[in-house]
């Protein structure tokens, strides 16, 4: 019998991480839950086996910190498994503008955002390439497409740098049987504003401009199979993101500015 393929997804714990780990499960895919929260991913973990009879590995990580990338796929490897799918999930943002929260704070967002990301990126790729198949997934942001204003410093850097390193590996591996994709979701009903002490001000956004998190990760892991790179999922959304690229830039950043103080928060 072979063996069923697995996705690795970080950020496992709740939102986006947990409906990705569903939906991949349901597709009868073993999974490998990471996140720090051991309480939440052995409850996940038993909640998909018991719902699809898949295998559900739970491997708590910390993912600021350096060379944790070794540490996660060194877990698998030692299941004997391979990642035949990569989900970069986790993330969190820092409202607050940048010299108002100490460096370490700064850099654990960029070792999550950015450094680990690339890490899983580049352990996986190989194995991926020799077999002829994989797919990674990164989430970015529409933030992605904006530019920068005051609070979330790193953010729209970070999530930008998301979506152009998905185009590269696009760029580099769609020949050898890769599909990669940055997805660019903009608001999501999960825990991200609860978080960083946004939720009150999120709540006040219409609902037309939300999103499911399972709905968010459908149009994904389709778009994915499909092979699309930069996927911005909801009609409100594509239309931002034509807006964001195309309006001259003094007009985008004015308007970004002005839509993007409320969300800056001083301590």
């Amino acid at each position: 019998m072979p063996q069923r393929q697995l996705a690795l997804i970080t950020g496992a714990s709740a939102g986006m991480g947990a409906a990705f780990a569903r939906a991949y499960a349901a597709r009868g895919l073993d999974v490998a839950l990471v996140a720090r929260r051991a309480d939440r991913l052995e409850a996940l973990a038993a909640e998909l086996t018991a719902a699809h009879g898949i295998e559900a590995q739970v491997i708590c990580a910390d993912l600021s910190s350096f060379g944790v990338e070794t540490q996660v796929l060194s877990a698998v490897a030692a299941r004997g498994r391979a990642v035949d799918v990569l989900v970069n999930n986790a993330g969190f943002s820092i409202p607050q503008s940048f010299a108002a929260v100490p460096w370490s704070a700064q850099r654990d967002f960029l070792m999550t955002m950015v450094v680990s990301a690339c890490g899983l990126a580049h352990g996986v790729i190989g194995p991926m390439v020799e077999r002829g198949s994989g797919s990674i997934i990164t989430v970015a942001s529409m933030a992605g497409f904006a530019p920068g204003a005051a609070g979330h410093s790193l953010y729209p850097g970070a999530k930008s740098l998301a979506i152009k390193f998905s185009q590269a590996l696009d760029a580099e591996y769609r020949a050898a049987g890769l599909r990669i994709t940055a997805l660019c979701p903009g608001f999501v009903k999960t825990e991200f504003a609860a978080a960083n002490g946004t939720q009150a001000l999120m709540d006040e956004q219409p609902r037309l401009f939300w999103q499911t998190a399972e709905t968010v990760v459908e149009t994904a892991i389709h778009a994915n199979a499909r092979g699309k790179v930069v996927v911005v999922p909801g009609w409100h959304n594509k239309i931002a993101a034509i807006l964001l690229r195309y309006l001259p830039e003094p007009w985008v950043s004015a308007a970004v500015r002005a839509g993007s103080a409320k969300y800056h928060l001083e301590p």
